[in-house]
C-alpha cells in the first residue's frame, strides 16, 4: 500500500517515475506474465474496457465466477471490499482454501513492502469470504543460469511468509482507518521525509514532497546517507547555512563543497595530486565505455537474472601528437551481442596499453564476465581489465572540485562543470538517446523496429556513446591543463 497510486490519482503532476522506477515497472510486468505459468494451467481475469483502462467490473465477476467453479489457479484475481481493491497476481486452490502468491521482479523477497502488500491482500480476501491458506512472495531466482531453454521452475524462487502475515488484520484495519483519514483531510497533510521515502527505491514523488526544501540542500551534499539527511531535516537542518550554523562534521569533500557554494570559492585544483594521477599514463590512450542491457529474465544462453549485457562500445585513441581516433561498436538486439563485441574489443585495443574509463569498476565487471563466458579471448580481455585506469579517482580524491559539481562526480556532473558553455558536450543536444536509461531501453527494441526508425535509432545509440568517451578525452585535457 503505497501512497504514491493515491498521489498519482489526486496530483498526478506530483507523479514522475524516473526512467529507472520505468524500467522496473516494465520488468514487473514481463516477470507477472511469466509466472502465470508456474503452476501450469491457469485462467486470468485481466479485461479492459474500450477505451484501453481495466474493466474492473468484469474482473471482479470473473474472479466470482471462477472462485466458484474452483478454477485451481487464478491469475491477477480481482477482489473489492467496500472499495478496498486489490488484484492478487497468483490463485492457487489448496486444500485449506486457496493461497496467494505474490509476485516480484526483484531476486530478493525481503522487502518490508511485500509483507505490506501481501498482508492487505490478505485481509481483502478474507473480508471477501474466502478462506486463505498460505501465503508466498515469488522472486527470480539470481543463481539462475539460462541454458536455452527457460524453466520457470529454476526462474523462480518461492518464499513462504505465511507467518509473518498470519496475524496481521488488526495492522491493516489501523493502517486503512488512517490511510481513510488522510483521503478524508481537505488539504494534503505535512508528513516530514522520512528513511522510507527511498526504500526500497527513491519515491516517484519525492520532488514534489521536496519542492520547498532549499537548493542546495542537505540532501545534494556528498556521499550524504539518505537516513542521516532525514534525521537532520527533523532537526530543522537543511540548507547549507544550517548545516554550518550547527557545526555538522562532513568529509573532507562534502566541506570543501559546502565551502565552495557558501564562500563563493573558485576551483579548487590539487597540482600535485593531479599529477601523480597523470604518472601512470602511457601513450596512447584508450577510453572506453560500455553501454549495457539488463534483462530481468535472461535471454542469452549462460546469462542469470540482471545480468549487465555489454551491447556497444565508444572506443577513443588519443596519441601523444594529439590525434583522436573513434572506434565503435553496436551489437544486434536479435541475437546475444557478446561474442561478436568482445572479438571487436581484443581487435581493438592490443595488450599492455593505457585503457581509461570513468568509475572502471563497471568496465572491469563486465570484461571479466567476458573472459569467462569466451575462454579462447579471456588472456588478451583480462590483460586490458588489469591495465584500466579510473579517470574518475582525480574528482573522487577531491583533486579537482568546482561548485558546480554539486555532491556528484559523475561524469555527466563533472563534464559541464569543466566545460560550461560547449554546446558539443552537451547531452541534452543529442537526438534520441541522452542517457544510458534510455539507452537500455531502446537497444532491446531496435528488432522490432521498421528498417528507417531502426537505423536512425541505431545512430542515436552510436552518438551517445560516442560522447561519453570524447568527454572523458576533454576531461582528460582539462586535468592536463591543472597539472
Amino acid at each position: 500500500m503505497s501512497e504514491a497510486p493515491v498521489v498519482e490519482k489526486y496530483r498526478p503532476e506530483a507523479y514522475a517515475p524516473d526512467d529507472a522506477t520505468q524500467a522496473r515497472f516494465a520488468a514487473g510486468n514481463e516477470v507477472g506474465d511469466l509466472a502465470m505459468g508456474l503452476f501450469g494451467d491457469f485462467v486470468e481475469v485481466t479485461s479492459f474496457q474500450a477505451d484501453g483502462s481495466l474493466d474492473l467490473r468484469k474482473m471482479k465477476a470473473l474472479t466470482r465466477q471462477y472462485l466458484a467453479e474452483g478454477k485451481k489457479v487464478i491469475c491477477e484475481a480481482a477482489f473489492d471490499y467496500r472499495g478496498l481493491y486489490c488484484a492478487v497476481d497468483i490463485l492457487r486452490r489448496s486444500p485449506f482454501g486457496y493461497d496467494i502468491y505474490e509476485v516480484k521482479s526483484s531476486t530478493s523477497p525481503d522487502h518490508d513492502v511485500y509483507l505490506v502488500d501481501t498482508a492487505y491482500q490478505k485481509y481483502v480476501l478474507e473480508k471477501c469470504g474466502v478462506k486463505v491458506g498460505d501465503v508466498f512472495i515469488v522472486t527470480l531466482d539470481p543463481t539462475y543460469v539460462f541454458d536455452g531453454t527457460l524453466e520457470l521452475s529454476r526462474l523462480f524462487k518461492i518464499t513462504e511468509i505465511t507467518d509473518f502475515v498470519r496475524d496481521t488484520a488488526d495492522m491493516v484495519a489501523a493502517d486503512l482507518a488512517e490511510a481513510e483519514r488522510v483521503m478524508g483531510l481537505l488539504n494534503e497533510p505535512d508528513i516530514p521525509i522520512s528513511p522510507r521515502c527511498n526504500k526500497p527505491y527513491r519515491c516517484a514523488c519525492f520532488d514534489y514532497c521536496t519542492r520547498d526544501l532549499p537548493s542546495p540542500s542537505v540532501f545534494d551534499l556528498y556521499h550524504m546517507n539518505f537516513a542521516k539527511g532525514t534525521e537532520l531535516c527533523g532537526q530543522g537542518i537543511v540548507s547549507f547555512e544550517d548545516v554550518r550554523a550547527n557545526g555538522i562534521k562532513l568529509s573532507a569533500i562534502a566541506e570543501r563543497q559546502l565551502r565552495s557554494k557558501l564562500e563563493n570559492l573558485p576551483p579548487y585544483i590539487d597540482r600535485e595530486g593531479i599529477g601523480e594521477f597523470l604518472k601512470q599514463l602511457t601513450y596512447p590512450l584508450y577510453f572506453l565505455d560500455f553501454e549495457t542491457v539488463q534483462p530481468a529474465v535472461p535471454r542469452y544462453i549462460g546469462t542469470r537474472p540482471y545480468q549487465q549485457i555489454p551491447v556497444q562500445y565508444s572506443l577513443h585513441i588519443l596519441q601523444k601528437d594529439g590525434t583522436l581516433e573513434h572506434r565503435e561498436f553496436l551489437g544486434r538486439s536479435e541475437e546475444d551481442p557478446r561474442r561478436a563485441l568482445a572479438e571487436k574489443l581484443t581487435a581493438d585495443i592490443p595488450e599492455d596499453v593505457c585503457v581509461l574509463a570513468y568509475n572502471k569498476t563497471f568496465e572491469c565487471g563486465r570484461i571479466g564476465e567476458l573472459a569467462e563466458a569466451f575462454p579462447d579471448l579471456a588472456e588478451h580481455l583480462l590483460c586490458i581489465k588489469e591495465n584500466i585506469v579510473d579517470l574518475l579517482v582525480p574528482f573522487r580524491k577531491g583533486y579537482y572540485y568546482t561548485r558546480d559539481m554539486g555532491g556528484s562526480f559523475s561524469i555527466k556532473s563533472v563534464l559541464p562543470a569543466l566545460y560550461p558553455d560547449d554546446p558539443a558536450l552537451d547531452y541534452h543536444n543529442l537526438e534520441g538517446v541522452h542517457n544510458g536509461s534510455e539507452a537500455m531501453d531502446l537497444f532491446p527494441r531496435l528488432k522490432d523496429m521498421p528498417e528507417k526508425e531502426r537505423a536512425k535509432a541505431e545512430e542515436d545509440l552510436l552518438r551517445y556513446c560516442e560522447l561519453d568517451t570524447f568527454a572523458m578525452v576533454k576531461v582528460y585535457e582539462a586535468l592536463l591543463r591543472a597539472s
